[in-house]
C-alpha cells in the first residue's frame, strides 16, 4: 500500500479556485455558488462539495473525521436581456471529496428553499421529486417544479440518451474519494425561471442533503471571491461573475441513534475470543430464543424499501455489522492478519463497503490478498491508517444475513514486521480503531483483550534451517 497523493482523473469536473487549495490550507472546505457572466447562452454550474476534514489525534482515541458539504452555484446569464431570456440553465455538481464516506443506495437528495419566485421550467439529469402548484403557468408549457423548496433527485442509469448531461444518472450513488475519484461526483443540468423583468439574482436558502439518510446541517450561505473555472477543453479561463459559499457537516450522533458496528478480537496465542460489546448497538430482549430481533432508533433513508427499524439476527452485542481481527501467524520477518466483515442485517446489503483501520503496524509493507487497500494520511501522529474495500464483480458487496449464516467477507493480511515495535504483547498487535463506511466502531476494552500467555517460548518463530534439518533427517531415514 502507498501514501502517494490520488492522481486527478481524466473525466472529473473542472478544478475550482478557493476549492481543493483552501482545503489544503484550512480545517474545512467550503464551496461556492457563483453567478458567470459572458458567453452567447445562459449557462450556470452549481457545485455541491463533499469534503473531508484533517484527522487528528484526540485524547485517549483516533477522532473521527468530519465529513463537511460545500455547495457552489454557479449561474452564467446569456447577453440577452432578461425580459427576452427564456430562464437561466444551471448546472449543478455534487462532489465528495470525503475520503473514506460514500453515497450508498438509494442515493442522494438535494433540497434548498428559492429566495424569491423560482422556478424549474426544466430539468437534465435528475428530477424534482414534486412539481408543486404551478396553476399561474396555466397558459404556458407548465414548468418541471413550481415548489418553493424542492427536493431534487438522480436519475437511474438507464435514463433516455438526450436527458443525460455529462456525469448524471448514477442512481444517486457517489463513490468515496480515495477509493474511486473518477465516480466521486454526480452532475445534473436544470433552467431556472420566473426571473422577473430585471431580476436581482440571490441565492438559495436552507440547503439540506440526504446522502441517504440524515446527518448533514448546513450553514448559511456567504458571499466570496468568484472563482475561476475552464472552458474550450482547458484553453480558456472564464472569470465568475459572483460567488457564494456554503458548509454543511456530517455527524454520526444526528444519522444514527445508536453504532451500527462492533469489533471481536482474537489470536493465534489465545483460545479466549473477545467477543463485541454487550449491547454494543443495542440491547436485545430477554427472549434469546428469538432468531431476528428489531433494532430500533435507526435512522433509515426516505425510501419505501426501508423502514425506521433495523430487522437483525439476535446477537449480543445487536450490531447490524461486526468486524473481526484474528492474528494468524508469528512469521520470522512478517505477520499475518484475517479481517473477517460479517452482515448481521437480514434485509440490507452494504454495495461498495470499506473499513479503514488504525494501527501502527501499516507504517511497514502490506499486502491484502483479498481487498483492495491504500494508505491514507495520518497527518502527524505515530499510528499509520489503512483503507480496505471490496473488489469489483468479487465482493465489492456485503451481502444480508440468511436463517442459518451471515453474509460475510474476508482477507488476509501480510505485514512485515519493524522489529524496533513490533510485539505481541500488551496487546499491540490488535487495532486502535476501526471504522465501517465512516462509521466508528464500538472496540472492546483493553482489559478484554486475549493477551500473550506467560510461557511464550513456543511463541517465537520457528528457525526455518532448523526446520530444514528435521527434514533431510527424516528424508534420509525413510530413503
Amino acid at each position: 500500500m502507498s501514501s502517494t497523493p490520488l492522481p486527478q482523473i481524466k473525466g472529473q469536473p473542472p478544478t475550482w479556485r478557493n476549492s481543493r487549495d483552501d482545503h489544503a490550507k484550512n480545517s474545512k472546505t467550503q464551496g461556492d455558488f457563483t453567478i458567470i457572466k459572458g458567453g452567447t447562452s445562459s449557462q450556470s454550474f452549481i457545485h455541491l462539495s463533499l469534503t473531508h476534514t484533517t484527522l487528528e489525534r484526540a485524547t485517549h482515541e483516533f477522532e473521527r473525521a468530519i465529513l463537511e458539504l460545500s455547495k457552489r452555484f454557479h449561474f452564467t446569464h446569456s447577453l440577452c436581456d432578461y425580459s427576452g431570456c427564456s430562464g437561466l440553465q444551471a448546472r449543478v455538481t455534487i462532489q465528495n471529496y470525503y475520503q473514506y464516506r460514500h453515497v450508498d443506495k438509494p442515493g442522494w437528495k438535494l433540497g434548498w428553499t428559492w429566495a424569491k419566485n423560482e422556478t424549474i421550467l426544466s430539468m437534465a439529469g435528475a428530477f424534482a421529486t414534486k412539481q408543486g402548484n404551478c396553476s399561474s403557468f396555466k397558459f404556458q408549457t407548465p414548468p418541471h417544479s413550481c415548489e418553493k423548496s424542492p427536493v431534487i433527485a438522480d436519475l437511474m442509469p438507464d435514463a433516455l440518451s438526450e436527458n443525460r448531461p455529462d456525469g448524471c444518472c448514477h442512481g444517486g450513488l457517489v463513490a468515496a474519494w480515495a477509493i474511486n475519484p473518477s465516480k466521486s461526483f454526480s452532475s445534473f443540468e436544470m433552467t431556472i425561471g420566473n426571473l422577473g423583468a430585471n431580476p436581482n439574482v440571490q441565492a438559495p436558502i436552507n440547503l439540506t442533503l440526504m446522502a441517504p439518510g440524515p446527518g448533514y446541517t448546513c450553514d448559511l450561505i456567504e458571499d466570496t471571491d468568484p472563482t475561476v473555472y475552464s472552458d474550450n477543453g482547458g484553453k480558456r479561463q472564464l472569470q465568475a461573475y459572483r460567488t457564494w459559499k456554503s458548509t454543511c457537516t456530517y455527524s454520526s450522533f444526528i444519522a444514527n441513534q445508536a453504532p451500527v458496528c462492533c469489533v471481536s478480537l482474537s489470536t493465534f496465542y489465545n483460545p479466549k475470543i473477545t467477543s463485541c460489546p454487550t449491547c454494543s448497538c443495542g440491547c436485545r430482549e430477554a427472549d434469546k430464543n428469538t432468531a431476528s430481533c428489531i433494532r430500533e432508533g435507526y435512522s433509515a433513508p426516505e425510501s419505501g424499501s426501508f423502514d425506521n427499524n433495523d430487522i437483525v439476527q439476535c446477537t449480543d452485542h445487536m450490531c447490524p455489522v461486526r468486524i473481526h481481527w484474528h492474528i494468524m501467524t508469528n512469521y520470522v520477518t512478517h505477520w499475518k492478519v484475517k479481517l473477517t466483515i460479517s452482515n448481521y442485517n437480514y434485509e440490507r446489503n452494504y454495495s461498495n463497503w470499506n473499513v479503514l483501520i488504525q494501527h501502527p503496524g501499516f507504517s511497514q509493507s502490506t499486502t491484502a490478498y483479498s481487498f483492495n487497500s491504500t494508505m491514507l494520511p495520518s497527518f502527524g501522529f505515530s499510528d499509520e491508517v489503512a483503507l480496505f474495500w471490496g473488489i469489483e464483480y468479487y465482493n465489492d458487496e456485503l451481502l444480508n444475513a440468511e436463517e442459518d449464516k451471515v453474509g460475510a467477507v474476508s482477507t488476509q493480511i501480510l505485514l512485515r514486521k519493524d522489529f524496533n515495535s513490533f510485539t505481541l504483547r500488551n496487546g499491540w498487535a490488535l487495532p486502535r480503531r476501526i471504522y465501517f463506511n465512516g462509521e466508528d466502531c464500538q472496540m472492546p476494552l483493553p482489559d478484554t483483550f486475549p493477551m500473550l500467555p506467560n510461557v511464550s517460548s513456543s511463541l517465537k518463530p520457528t528457525n526455518p534451517v532448523f526446520l530444514l534439518c528435521i527434514y533431510l533427517a527424516f528424508k534420509r531415514l525413510f530413503t
